[in-house]
């Protein structure tokens, strides 16, 4: 935990799930949080909610899709606090659908947040983290890209392709930047609620309310990652339901 005190950590999507659920426990273990999300009102309680218990947190709305939302949260973060310690590129979404329906529009917004807006996150923190000689980038992915199904093409290929830019990062960081990828299963979010296919909304719904687990499960993944020391490098770490396949 004390490697977590003082430290100063963005976090996007961060207004339900796991974003939420991450910015109280890591601003519980006393680190300076830094939330966006595109829902204000939610990212204006959350953080209310850290204060009134003791912690510190700022807040701006962030759609990651856009450079400049990402790169204007990264300068909040610099600005208020004099540094950066983490960037958790949390965001994302599941658009999942056969590929037969052809609803490229939900292609495109997968592509846009999920590999983009990690994107976008790298290409404001890093300039930020070389000059400190010190920063952590933590990727939130899915087990969708380890165990690839039906229905989940697109966003497993999101998911991919931040592993592989992930592990491209984590080679070119050199001995002061730490990279982590974290892999959640099936977490109780609302996580399906932005699901254009009735259907397979339907389904993901029924599946996660028989055996998600609590978004506090991958808050303590990342905090666990976070709080280890300078020299150790947290590469990777898959979080799942015992009931899942």
């Amino acid at each position: 935990m004390e490697n977590v005190q003082g430290k100063v950590i963005v976090i996007t999507g961060a207004s339900s799930g796991i974003g939420a659920a991450t910015a109280r426990l890591l601003a519980a273990r006393g680190a300076k949080v830094v939330l966006g999300a595109r829902r204000l009102d939610r990212l204006e309680a959350l953080a209310s909610a850290i204060t009134a218990a003791g912690g510190e947190a700022v807040y701006a709305r962030t759609d990651v899709s856009k450079r400049t939302d990402v790169a204007a949260l990264i300068q909040l973060a610099c600005e208020r606090y004099g540094k950066l310690d983490v960037l958790i590129n949390n965001a994302g979404i599941g658009l999942i659908s056969p590929l037969d329906e052809l609803r490229v529009e939900d292609w495109e917004a997968m592509i846009d947040v999920n590999i983009k807006g990690v994107l976008y996150g790298i290409a404001a923190a890093l300039p930020v983290f070389r000059r400190q000689e010190f920063g952590h980038f933590v990727n939130v992915l899915s087990t969708s890209g380890l165990r690839i199904v039906p229905l989940q093409s697109v966003y497993a290929g999101t998911k991919n392709a931040v592993r592989a830019i992930s592990e491209g990062l984590r080679q070119e960081a050199g001995d002061k930047l730490r990279v982590t990828i974290i892999s959640p299963g099936f977490v109780h979010t609302d996580f399906a609620d932005s699901m254009t296919n009735p259907e397979v909304k339907a389904q993901t719904i029924a599946a996660r309310d028989k055996m998600a687990i609590s978004p506090d499960a991958i808050a303590r993944a990342i905090a666990f990652a976070i709080e280890q020391p300078a020299d150790v490098d947290v590469g990777e770490l898959v979080v799942r339901p015992t009931a899942q396949s």
